[in-house]
């Protein structure tokens, strides 16, 4: 007879790990620290559980999701807004460590979600690159909007610091490009992607860095992943605006403006946006349609390995 399977959650914070198991409602807490692994692996392992969830907590999980997996446990990291409406759906309002982690481990066993491959040390500095260069340019722009509204004898001090912040964006594309140069792979990537008119560098590392699973998904998938996805809102009789949500902010940060450039310079972007707003379609629904096209052509590029063509693009 067959045992019952049983699934593993994971809440993490910077100084602590809270585990739990479901079923059989085990739960335990071990310190977030390299010494602390081989007894959380041995009792994991005690458990026979076949999957374990943690959540996205911006680097603070990475350690022992490489501690798990480096020893063969299928683990899969879900980002903290599914397990949280997941709770909300179970009428779970109270969160506390111990309660998110009963919730994480029953996220496993119900939803089970794709366990993921750690990213090597590489593909982690690549995209710890890539998050620092958009937190500076978003720096920059927050300093000379203020600016506008400061006090002109502030003025001097604040440009300053936008000079700091552009040299510091400088040094952070020097080793951008670097990093790429040190791997064939990243960069043929990067100027294959790049053939695409309107898909610069930043575009194409931030992809290679945050959306790993470009090429692999179907065209529905991809987009629901970036966030270009749109989603019906219907009930009844009523037929709602379908609307985007979701998705990585970074990657439609950069498909934003990739489309926007797209939209003026791209032989087959172009005319799509223009039969788009001759059709009605206000300004911003047409772009985010050449979102959602934009990264059609890119991961049916990035699947067969194929430059940019523009009757290939033209089918996409």
């Amino acid at each position: 007879m067959e045992s019952t399977p049983v699934y593993a959650g994971i809440d993490v914070s910077k100084d602590q790990l809270d585990v739990a198991t479901s079923p059989g409602g085990e739960h335990w807490a071990v310190g977030n620290v390299d010494t602390e692994f081989p007894g959380l692996v041995r009792r994991l392992q005690e458990c026979h559980v076949s999957l374990i969830v943690l959540e996205a907590t911006g680097g603070y999980e990475v350690p022992v999701w490489s501690a798990l997996t480096s020893v063969g446990l299928l683990v899969a990291v879900v980002n903290p807004r599914r397990i949280r409406a997941f709770a909300q759906a179970l009428s779970v309002l109270a969160k506390t460590d111990r309660v998110d982690a009963g919730v994480i481990a029953l996220f496993a066993e119900r939803m089970r979600p794709t366990p993921q491959a750690i990213p090597d040390d590489a593909a982690q500095r690549l995209s710890a690159l890539v998050t620092r260069r958009r937190q500076v340019q978003e720096m920059i722009t927050a300093e000379q909007n203020r600016r506008g509204f400061a006090l002109r004898a502030l003025h001097p001090q604040i440009d300053d610091h936008i000079a700091w912040l552009r040299h510091q964006l400088d040094v952070l594309e020097g080793d951008l490009k670097d990093l790429m140069n040190q791997s064939t792979t990243w960069r043929k990537k990067a100027e294959l992607l790049q053939s695409v008119p309107g898909v610069g560098i930043v575009t194409s590392l931030t992809l290679i860095a945050n959306l790993r699973e470009l090429g692999t998904l179907g065209r529905k998938e991809i987009a629901a992943l970036a966030g270009v996805a749109p989603f019906n809102r219907d009930s009844g009789k009523m037929r709602g605006r379908r609307t985007t949500w979701g998705g990585r902010a970074g990657v439609r940060t950069v498909l934003y403006m990739a489309a926007l450039v797209a939209t003026r310079y791209n032989p087959v972007i172009k005319p799509f946006y223009e039969k788009l707003r001759k059709a009605g379609k206000v300004a911003k629904v047409a772009l985010v349609a050449c979102m959602h096209k934009l990264l059609t052509i890119l991961n049916a590029m990035a699947r067969t390995n194929q430059p940019w063509r523009e009757a290939a693009a033209t089918a996409a």
